[in-house]
């Protein structure tokens, strides 16, 4: 992930409702959500939630697909990884490689791409 898309996506997270969104959908995993079932687990209306989850596609984040007449979302786990490469390129002294360990420590199975 480069400067730029990093700035847009911490700053989709950096709105209350954007990031309970994120985190619910990291929760679910690979399962993911439809988007009625996250409007009605964070109490929001559809039409803002739409808003927000749009927001956080184009941060990169949140993924979609559909399924008939529903829309369900997951966590973008390829890019979290992406972001979470950014913050951390520049630790050890500039030389990322020794910090590859602990992205890959705290990578899950459930980071792998659902079909």
């Amino acid at each position: 992930m480069d400067f730029n898309q990093s700035l847009v996506a911490l700053s989709a997270l950096g709105q209350e409702t954007r990031l309970h969104v994120f985190r619910l959908l990291i929760k679910a995993g690979p399962q993911g959500l439809q988007a009625g079932e996250i409007s009605d687990a964070l109490n929001v209306r559809q039409n803002t939630m739409s808003a927000n989850l749009s927001v956080l596609m184009r941060a990169g984040l949140i993924r979609n697909t559909r399924e008939g007449r529903t829309i369900r979302y997951f966590a973008d786990f390829d890019g979290i990884r992406g972001l979470l490469e950014f913050l951390m390129e520049d630790c050890c002294g500039g030389n990322a490689d020794l910090c590859k360990s602990v992205l890959d420590e705290i990578a899950c199975d459930c980071w792998e791409r659902v079909p």
